[in-house]
């Protein structure tokens, strides 16, 4: 694995943006947009997931990481679970539930391989700071 300076560069991160994305596009459809409970939920629990990336790829430990991973990929879940209340409502087309369930799912299945793998790789962890210049004066 190559090293990886800015949470940006993860293809988790990256699919949970797009994911991110599709749900404040799909939420801002009329019917849905009225719904500010389930909209808002939605909404955060998406956002949960690439912030969670983010906020542990920057924390000071490899066990803080996987740590935020997991509540990235609980986040994720929690999206998924509200993509069937949407649909069920009628909020969402079968189609459109269908392409932003596949994210919601592979953004699990890459937080779960990336924590299995940092896991069994202590010494895989990164120093994101490298750039950064520091003085005692």
């Amino acid at each position: 694995m190559s090293t990886v300076k800015q949470f940006e560069e993860l293809e988790v991160w990256k699919t949970s943006c797009q994911l991110t994305v599709l749900v404040y596009k799909l939420t801002g459809q009329e019917a849905f947009s009225k719904d500010f409970g389930l909209k808002d939920q939605l909404c955060r629990a998406a956002v949960s997931v690439m912030s969670n990336i983010a906020e542990g790829f920057e924390s000071q430990t490899q066990a803080q990481f996987v740590r935020y991973l997991g509540f990235a990929k609980a986040s994720a879940g929690e999206a998924r679970s509200q993509l069937y209340i949407a649909l069920d409502i009628g909020y969402l087309s079968k189609e459109q539930f269908q392409q932003a369930y596949e994210l919601a799912d592979k953004a699990i299945r890459q937080i779960y391989r990336f924590m299995a793998y940092l896991k069994t790789h202590p010494e895989s962890r990164r120093i994101s700071d490298d750039k950064v210049g520091y003085s005692l004066e």
